[in-house]
């Protein structure tokens, strides 16, 4: 049965039509109409997506605790990994869908949040105070579910709801309907997650939500909001964090384009997009890019374990994606996946979910994170038919502002403090130095991937990279430079098992003389190995950006940190050598240190907030590396500290 008409017949006969999906891609002038038997999988690399004729071959439900496969924690509820196979497929004028689809309100009751307004409050300070403010990461997205019953058959309210949706909403990535036999998915979803074809990897991070007044959007608040601080560096963390997922699966990582405003009938929001040419599987670039941070915050590892530590409940299908995997013309494989946001999951017995999140930096309130879980529920209820608001969404729409020269300007504007290394096209080779060339470099993570941006940059420099958890064992011999890099966690702990093993780390790396360079925790560590003491800042550093001066010149970077070097003088003598520090004039917070064949930076010099970054990684390698090209060799006690690395 693939003909819309049949299909709408059986749901009305109180039949089950079988496994189906009724999707309106972005702005198409149709819709698409995916038939066939559902198979439960355990892993993204068991997706089927078997050769054959080009086009769509599985949809796949990818719920969020898939995140398990990526050794990330979790509150497993158990939902399975559902994949439509598709046997059956055809195209639907839009005007056909909207002439055969029921035109009917849909009926609810019971409408309640799982967690009260007090509990929420409470999370978030927590979370604000425990989490962001010791350091555990920058940001982070805590989310509570609305739950209410459907007076209808499940699939006649879907059906009705997708109706108004194709009506009302504007600026969604994907409109849909997906049955599986043991749950309906409608919604809009406004974020591309990852997108695949002809080899071009695309995300679509989207930060800032914007409510419309009761008449529409008013210009002078969007043009408030535009301006608005915490709105600007909440849209920029989440461009570092996706920008760390591109580097992972794009051979040269990801050029960001944009901003723009993405306008939709109840709400607006700012976002960029990224491209990057990649070759991998399109079932890999999944669990790499599993799950996207306006879902869930940054660090990624850490904010999994923060979700998990706050969230009382699994989050079923909310933060993971929708994902139409197939092939092109040429037999290449093509990948197209939404995240669940904007979506209502009902149950064959009609209880029906609705979850939302709002993001948590240093700027957040409790009271103003509550309001702002309440307004997406409303927008969502409001676009799916399913509230008191329902009759306006499905008036005219509200007029277009992302034409206005004021905001066009205002979005513009965000643009100019970036690092153009991300935002340009660069010709092979341009930012190569020549003593660099023919050097290696073993970069440690300490569970940021940050690292990743790190590597494309180091890389663009002309050194050959390798990256390998702090966890890992491995030699140090043969590469001529060591770079131990950013993470979450108090640098001053003497009990967690990551700062001990790159403590003692450095402490050989310092002993044995080999050229070092250390990024934000790895920079705290080797502070303190020096004798400078640490501190916990009042108030975090996290995705802020500030001019410090660098060994006498300014330089403009990013700053994801809560703990900082403090020191009272320019210079420190130390039993590795004479350490020049630069440090704030104001509270002596070390920026950066340089000693005999060591360097380390508080900033992340890869950041998309560090528009100097390249250039300060250009002046502090050349002088760390010995001027002969040979690799550093050594033996003894840096073979069992690689070990314990």
């Amino acid at each position: 049965m693939t003909h819309l008409s049949d299909l709408l017949a059986a749901v009305s006969a109180g039949a089950d039509p079988g496994p189906f999906a009724l999707i309106r891609r972005a702005d198409a002038d149709g819709l698409e109409l995916f038939a066939g038997p559902v198979r439960t999988v355990d892993r993204l690399a068991d997706i089927p997506l078997p050769e054959g004729a080009p086009g769509p071959r599985t949809l796949a439900l990818v719920p969020y605790r898939q995140i398990t496969e990526r050794g990330f924690a979790c509150v497993d509820d158990g939902m399975p990994l559902e994949c439509l196979q598709v046997e059956r497929y055809e195209r639907i004028e839009l005007t056909e869908a909207l002439a055969a689809l029921p035109d009917r309100p849909v009926r609810t009751s019971g409408a309640a949040f799982d967690v009260t307004d007090e509990e929420y409050a409470a999370a978030v300070e927590r979370v604000l105070t425990e989490e962001i403010g010791r350091g555990e990461g920058a940001n982070f997205v805590i989310h509570r579910t609305l739950t209410a019953t459907v007076q209808d058959p499940p699939l006649v309210a879907a059906f009705a709801a997708l109706r108004r949706l194709l009506l009302a909403e504007r600026g969604a990535y994907w409109t849909f309907v997906v049955h599986t036999g043991s749950r309906v998915l409608v919604g809009a979803s406004p974020e591309r997650h990852v997108s695949v074809d002809d080899g071009l990897v695309m995300m679509n991070p989207i930060s800032g939500t914007f409510r419309h007044g009761d008449t529409g959007p008013e210009r002078a608040a969007l043009l408030g909001f535009l301006a608005d601080r915490k709105e600007i560096e909440e849209l920029y963390m989440v461009l570092d964090e996706e920008l760390k997922m591109m580097a992972a699966v794009a051979e040269e990582g990801g050029q960001v384009v944009g901003p723009y405003l993405k306008e939709m009938s109840h709400l607006a929001h700012t976002e960029y997009l990224l491209a990057g040419r990649g070759t991998r599987d399109v079932r890999e670039v999944l669990r790499e890019t599993m799950f996207a941070p306006t879902v869930t915050g940054s660090p990624m590892e850490n904010a999994c374990r923060v979700i998990a530590r706050h969230e009382r409940t699994g989050r079923r299908y909310y933060g993971g994606v929708l994902a139409l995997l197939g092939h092109d013309d040429a037999g290449r494989q093509t990948l197209d996946a939404p995240i669940l946001i904007r979506t209502a999951e009902i149950s064959p017995a009609g209880a029906l979910r609705v979850s939302v999140g709002a993001t948590l930096v240093r700027h957040s309130s409790a009271s103003g994170e509550v309001a702002e879980t309440h307004a997406k529920a409303a927008g969502v209820l409001a676009a799916l038919g399913l509230g008191p608001q329902a009759a306006r969404s499905a008036g005219e729409p509200a007029p277009r502002l992302a034409d206005d020269p004021e905001v066009r300007a205002a979005l513009a504007a965000r643009n100019a403090p970036l690092a153009r290394f991300w935002l340009d096209q660069r010709a092979p080779g341009a930012c190569v130095l020549p003593v660099l060339v023919g050097r290696s470099a073993l970069v440690v993570d300490g569970e940021d991937t940050f690292t990743g941006m790190l590597t494309h940059q180091l890389r663009g420099l002309g050194l050959a990279v390798t990256v390998r958890p702090w966890h890992a064992p491995g030699p140090l011999d043969g590469y001529d430079l060591v770079v131990v890099g950013p993470g979450p966690g108090d640098p001053g702990s003497m009990t967690d098992p990551k700062m001990l093993a790159l403590r003692a780390l450095l402490a050989g790396l310092l002993a044995a003389g080999r050229p070092t360079l250390t990024v934000c925790l790895g920079h705290q560590l080797l502070a303190g190995l020096l004798g400078l003491p640490l501190h916990q800042r009042i108030a975090p550093y996290q995705g802020l950006q500030r001019e410090v001066d660098l060994f006498g010149t300014p330089r403009r970077v990013g700053f994801y940190a809560t703990f900082t070097a403090r020191a009272e003088a320019d210079g420190l003598d130390t039993p590795y050598g004479r350490v020049e520090l630069a440090r704030d004039g104001v509270d002596g917070a070390v920026h950066a240190l340089r000693g005999p064949g060591f360097a380390g930076v508080q900033f992340h010099p890869e950041s998309v907030l560090s528009p100097d970054g390249l250039e300060v990684l250009a002046e502090l390698l050349p002088a760390l590396l010995p001027p002969t090209a040979g690799r550093f060799e050594s033996t003894g006690a840096t073979g069992s500290t690689a070990e314990r690395a």
